[in-house]
C-alpha cells in the first residue's frame, strides 16, 4: 500500500515560535470548557493569591488597629459606620520547568496529519513560554536554559533550543531545585514501568508534573493494510507484515493499554496527564495544560475525541 507516515526534518525553531504565538493569541478563544479559570488570569495561571504588594485590586476588608491610615480607602469606608482597607494582590513568581523531547519517534508524520509529532511539541513548549511569561513566571528548560522572567521569555527560549538542541528522551533535572513545576511533552513510547522510574524520583522531589503525551492519529488507529513495512525510527529495526490489517486488534488494545497505564501511575504520583493528536488543535493541549497548571483542572484531561 502507500506510505502513510514519514520521517520528517526537525522544525527550525524559529518558525516554530512563529506558530506558537498564534497559538498563544488563541487560547482565550479556546476555552469553552474553561470559565473557571477567568478569575485566575489576572493574577496569573496558578491563580495562587494572596495578600501582598502588588499592583492589583485584590479585596476590601476591614481596619485593623495599627495599621497605616494610608491603606484605608475612605470612598468604600465612607458607605457605612466600618473603616477598610483596600487589599492588593501578591503575584508571586513562581518557576516552571519546560521541555519537549526531541528523540527519532517524534519525528514522524502520517498523512492523517497536518505537522510531525515534533513540531506540535515545540510549538507546545514555546506557546507556554509566551504565556506563562506574560504573567510574569520564570521559565526554564533543564540543561538547555536557566529560568528566566522576562516577557521575552518564549525567544530565549527558541534562541537557547538553536544553540543548544533539545536531546532526546527525559531531561537532566539536577539543576532543578525546590519546588516547581514541570511539564514534560514527547510521545512517551517506551514501556510505562521504564518512564515511571525516571519520574518517579522528580516526584519524590517535591517537583509538580504534567506529562504531555503527542500521538499522530495513524499511531492509534492503525490504518494499515496488505504488505506493509514498519521501521523503528530509534533502531533503524524494520518488521514486513504480509496482512498488516490483522495486527490492528492487538496492536490497539496493547497501545491504549499502555497509555492508560501511563496516565494511571502518573495521577497516583498526583501528576496530571494530557493526551493529544497531531489532528487536533494545538489550543485544545494548551488549554488542558494551563488548567492543570493553575490548579482547576479540565473537565476532560485529553484534547482529542473519544
Amino acid at each position: 500500500m502507500a506510505a502513510i507516515g514519514q520521517i520528517v526534518e526537525q522544525t527550525p525553531a524559529s518558525d516554530a515560535l512563529t506558530r506558537a504565538r498564534q497559538r498563544a493569541s488563541l487560547v482565550p478563544d479556546c476555552m469553552v470548557e474553561a470559565h473557571r479559570i477567568a478569575n485566575t488570569v489576572i493574577a496569573g495561571w496558578h491563580g495562587r493569591r494572596k495578600r501582598g504588594i502588588g499592583e492589583n485590586f485584590w479585596q476590601f476588608r476591614p481596619y485593623a488597629e495599627g495599621e497605616s491610615f494610608a491603606r484605608i480607602d475612605w470612598r468604600r469606608s465612607a458607605r457605612d459606620d466600618h473603616t477598610y482597607i483596600r487589599d492588593r494582590e501578591w503575584e508571586a513568581a513562581h518557576t516552571v520547568w519546560l521541555w519537549a523531547d526531541l528523540s527519532p519517534s517524534m519525528m514522524y508524520k502520517s498523512t492523517l496529519a497536518s505537522v510531525s509529532k515534533e513540531s506540535r511539541a515545540l510549538v507546545l513548549m514555546l506557546a507556554l513560554a509566551e504565556i506563562l511569561a506574560r504573567s510574569g513566571e520564570r521559565i526554564g528548560c533543564p540543561g538547555v536554559m536557566e529560568p528566566v522572567s522576562a516577557r521575552n521569555a518564549a525567544e530565549r527560549l527558541a534562541t537557547a533550543i538553536i544553540h543548544t538542541p533539545l536531546s532526546g528522551g527525559l531531561p537532566d533535572t539536577a539543576m532543578i531545585r525546590g519546588a516547581s513545576d514541570i511539564v514534560l511533552i514527547g510521545d512517551f513510547l517506551d514501556d510505562a514501568d521504564a518512564i515511571m522510574e525516571k519520574i518517579a524520583p522528580l516526584a519524590r522531589r517535591g517537583l509538580r508534573g504534567h506529562v504531555v503525551e503527542i500521538a499522530d492519529p495513524a499511531e492509534e488507529a492503525f490504518p494499515y493494510s496488505g504488505r506493509t513495512e514498519f521501521t523503528d525510527p530509534e533502531t533503524g529495526e524494520k518488521l514486513v507484515s504480509g496482512r498488516a490489517e490483522g495486527l490492528r486488534d492487538d496492536y490497539r488494545r496493547a497501545y491504549l493499554a499502555r497509555r492508560e497505564n501511563l496516565g494511571e501511575q502518573l495521577r497516583r504520583l498526583g501528576w496530571s496527564f494530557v493526551h493529544h493528536s497531531t489532528d487536533r488543535l494545538a489550543s485544545e493541549a494548551l488549554v488542558a495544560v494551563h488548567m492543570y497548571l493553575s490548579g482547576t483542572p479540565p473537565l476532560v484531561s485529553r484534547s482529542t475525541a473519544p
